[in-house]
């Protein structure tokens, strides 16, 4: 929780006071320790868990989508938890533990994202092929960390995208189309070729490729920030939610940290459930879907397109 310190004006970092944390704590799904779990008792909630030990008890094929960011082969806390990094073999082990099952919720005509870095990537492909269609890989740039001193920056990560089916997938191109500025604009007798002109800025609308350089980590100054070491950004959920599901459609998570692929699909029209393990990530996540009720703002998408990352006209 808070430790009620003074932060900056700037500072839009989400945090629960004790108080807070009183109530949103009620809101928390924890489920008996054996038995089956019904769909009307955990979706539309945060719950409370080990993914590993609860995904086997969930209904079949529940799922439209799901979004997974499991922890990295790298040794990290996250809270109260920490993980270790191992050899490919064990993480591929790991990953064993609970894909299988996580694959076994989505719908046949769901989707899944899959979410990794160089490590590990490998190790997504190989298991997630043995479970599901794999159509494509997603690589995003990641511009945050001053870099390293005897290697490349890491600055991409991956996310895998596969299907149940596929001969029968939703993907909705048209609703992640990309507002990109024109350097160099064409015209043909005084007419705009293949672009617009907003009062402002000369851009076009595009389809989205499977690189992606209009993301912006959360840091401290966004709405959406929080504590959580591994935040995903709205916006780069917004893409995979608009584009793999549909408007009533559920959304899962089994690594929700601070919540950010149910409070998008809360923004966006979705029903929504996802599972974590920590308390507290649990509480920040419950915070923004209730900040969600009045705020469905996305930074970086609006009137239905996505704008370059660090546009002026950014909303």
């Amino acid at each position: 929780m808070s430790e009620n310190k003074t932060k900056a004006p700037r500072n839009k970092t989400i945090e629960i006071s004790d108080s807070e944390a009183e109530s949103l704590r009620k809101r928390l799904f924890v489920p008996a320790r054996s038995g089956e779990i019904r769909a009307d008792e955990f979706v539309g909630r945060t719950i409370l868990g080990d993914c590993v030990d609860i995904l086997p008890r969930l209904p079949e094929s529940f799922a439209d989508l799901v979004i997974c960011d499991p922890p990295y082969n790298l040794s990290k806390k996250f809270g109260d938890f920490s993980f270790r990094s191992m050899d490919s073999e064990q993480y591929e082990e790991y990953l064993e533990s609970w894909l299988p099952a996580l694959c076994r919720i989505v719908k046949p005509s769901g989707s899944l994202y899959l979410c990794g870095d160089w490590k590990c990537t490998a190790s997504l492909q190989r298991v997630l092929e043995r479970n599901m269609t794999v159509l494509n890989r997603i690589t995003w740039q990641r511009e945050k960390g001053r870099g390293a001193s005897r290697n490349w920056k890491n600055s991409m990560e991956d996310i895998w995208f596969a299907v149940k089916n596929p001969a029968e997938y939703v993907f909705n191109i048209d609703d992640v189309k990309v507002k990109r500025r024109v350097l160099a604009p064409y015209t043909e007798k005084g007419i705009p070729k293949d672009w617009e002109f907003d009062g402002e800025k000369k851009f076009r609308l595009t389809y989205p490729s499977n690189f992606w350089d209009d993301i912006t980590v959360p840091f401290w100054s966004m709405p959406e920030n929080t504590e959580h070491p591994t935040q995903k950004p709205e916006k780069l959920y917004a893409k995979l939610i608009l584009a793999s599901s549909n408007p009533g459609d559920i959304v899962f998570d089994p690594f929700l940290g601070s919540g950010t692929a149910s409070v998008v699909a809360k923004k966006l029209g979705r029903r929504f459930a996802g599972i974590e393990i920590d308390e507290r990530y649990c509480l920040l996540a419950e915070k923004r879907l209730v900040l969600a009720e009045t705020d469905a703002t996305i930074q970086g998408y609006g009137d239905g397109v996505f704008w370059e990352r660090n546009s002026a006209a950014q909303k």
